[in-house]
């Protein structure tokens, strides 16, 4: 059988090793904040902790704009990163304007962002160039729950949570392929597995509402 070859069983044992040694800490994460996720009411804030900030955008901002009294959003998000420590991803600016003769008599610009653990509301008044921003921090518990879960937290880390969910099925596999040759542990091991699945599937199916 070619998963009992000699060359086979040394790449397995090697990747084996391997995986597990890379993953070491990702399985401790993924493991702790399993359980901080399924009693979030033990671990993360009820309230977040809220901070307020008013800025006053300059003029030089609203020069560059498309559309007239509108700043463009290039380089507003940048004076708000630069400014006010905007983290997370921002999205798309709704902004109203209402104009008469060439005079701006009402305007506003709202956005949101969003991050693990975090979000931001952002309000200006395109009247009077005054920015208002009301962060939500949920704590460190929250982070990591939504790291956890990709929520928030950009394209990179979701790859990342993909090619972790591959590597470690790979591990399974390379156990398997590492436990076909001893038969005695083999059969132990088989058992085990039975049993560990008929015990998730009875609590599933007579324990789940």
């Amino acid at each position: 059988m070619l998963l009992k070859n000699k060359a086979v069983q040394l790449w397995a044992r090697r990747l084996h090793i391997y995986i597990s040694m890379a993953l070491l800490l990702v399985v401790l994460f993924f493991s702790v904040t399993g359980i901080t996720l399924n009693r979030p009411e033990l671990f993360v804030k009820s309230q977040p902790t809220v901070e307020e900030l008013t800025l006053l955008l300059p003029d030089s901002l609203f020069q560059s704009g498309k559309a007239p009294f509108v700043p463009s959003e290039q380089r507003f998000l940048a004076y708000l990163q630069q400014y006010a420590d905007m983290s997370g991803t921002p999205s798309a600016m709704e902004v109203f304007t209402d104009v008469e003769e060439g005079e701006l008599v009402e305007g506003e610009i709202s956005l949101d962002y969003k991050g693990p653990g975090f979000n931001a509301t952002v309000f200006v008044d395109l009247t009077t160039k005054e920015a208002v921003i009301e962060k939500s921090h949920y704590g460190v518990v929250a982070v990591l729950n939504d790291l956890h879960k990709g929520r928030n937290s950009g394209e990179v880390w979701k790859w990342f949570i993909d090619i972790t969910a591959l590597l470690m099925v790979l591990f399974v596999l390379t156990g398997v392929c590492l436990l076909l040759p001893k038969k005695k542990t083999l059969a132990t091991s088989l058992k085990w597995t039975a049993l560990g699945s008929l015990v998730s599937l009875l609590v599933f199916f007579l324990a789940v509402p």
